[in-house]
């Protein structure tokens, strides 16, 4: 059977005939939710019958699901083939209503998704890096964490929430099955995603930055940089060997991206590793001449690891020296401390838990 989350408007039209219901088959899977072709009752019944022999919409199965206190949710997801993937909803802004009891802000929401099974680039600071590259995911399994999400917390059609492609896997090593499933999400008839609600995070492949920009897709592109000199990226990504500082720059000198957004540079915070003025110097200097914004992330620390969360006092020296200089710095507020929050955490204690 086939996956319909792994096509296009465009692609299920030239699948049916009449053309038409490909629009209607679309509403009913991602503006209604549904579950089954059962429900699609503006198609006629032998139609609805042979679609259900033929393509499912289903292709996560939800194991596992851990709730923090802060609102944020990790999923861990069972694909058709057995192999197990995560993702996590952040709530990013609370839901506010007036005097009279009337919403005057809606709650806001941010989807990080998987892209592999697995990871190949071998960070050292990932749990997801330790069993290697198992396989890419399809169009269709990335869309489907989304629409799973979104359908299960009932946030609504019409509310718009963000993506980032930086769960488990590098999307950029995907890059095939990650672009069409941008394009899938953008779709007006379905989710509607907008390309500028959607971020892939890379390591740092120069090349395949090049071909995303190549593309242009207009999303946003985040860059998880770590380290300011090449010895330490490369211990903490051996990616770096391929792909050092100074390629990755390059690449990102040379991506479009839309002038009223920034390129965002992901820095991870290890303690008494990358964590000093000398560094924030030094990262002042590499981003001289681009439009950027740095989002510092404290370590987040799993069992077995050899670094450190770094302290609070130097996370705002850090944050304050970037400021000073002119470059627009954040510290990402950790989400799920209480749960299994880093990258491969859920899945990695699931399978200690069953062997």
């Amino acid at each position: 059977m086939k996956n319909l989350l792994d096509y296009t408007l465009a692609e299920l039209e030239n699948e049916l005939n009449p053309k038409f219901r490909a629009k209607q088959i679309y509403e009913w899977v991602y503006k209604k939710g549904v579950s089954s072709f059962d429900e699609m009752l503006n198609l006629p019944k032998p139609m609805r019958e042979q679609l259900g022999k033929e393509f499912y919409f289903d292709p996560l199965n939800c194991v596992k699901a851990e709730r923090s206190s802060d609102g944020s949710i990790k999923y861990l997801f069972e694909l058709k083939d057995g192999y197990r993937i995560e993702s996590v909803l952040l709530p990013m802004k609370e839901e506010e209503s007036d005097e009279d009891g009337k919403i005057s802000r809606h709650a806001r929401y941010t989807i990080c998704v998987s892209s592999q099974v697995g990871c190949r680039m071998g960070c050292s600071f990932c749990l997801t890096a330790k069993g290697g590259l198992t396989r890419n995911l399809t169009p269709g399994e990335i869309v489907g964490q989304i629409l799973w999400i979104k359908n299960h917390n009932k946030i609504p059609y019409e509310r718009r929430v963000n993506i980032v492609y930086m769960g488990m896997g590098e999307p950029l090593d995907n890059l095939t099955n990650v672009s069409k499933a941008i394009k899938i999400l953008m779709e007006n008839d379905g989710l509607a995603i907008g390309s500028r609600r959607q971020t892939v995070s890379t390591s740092g492949l120069g090349s395949q930055i090049k071909k995303l920009g190549e593309m242009d897709l207009g999303v946003l592109l985040a860059i998880s940089l770590h380290a300011v000199n090449n010895d330490l990226r490369t211990k903490l990504m051996p990616i770096n060997k391929a792909y050092n500082i100074e390629a990755v720059m390059q690449a990102v000198r040379e991506f479009p991206i839309d002038m009223r957004k920034r390129v965002m540079f992901e820095y991870l915070v290890i303690k008494d590793m990358n964590d000093s003025i000398k560094d924030a110097k030094k990262l002042v200097k590499l981003l001289h001449g681009i439009k950027a914004k740095v989002n510092l992330i404290y370590f987040n620390p799993h069992e077995g690891s050899e670094y450190g969360r770094p302290e609070l006092e130097d996370m705002l020296k850090f944050q304050e020296y970037l400021r000073d200089h002119g470059v627009t710095c954040t510290i990402r507020q950790s989400k799920g401390l209480d749960i299994s929050a880093a990258c491969g955490q859920l899945k990695e204690r699931s399978e200690n838990v069953g062997s």
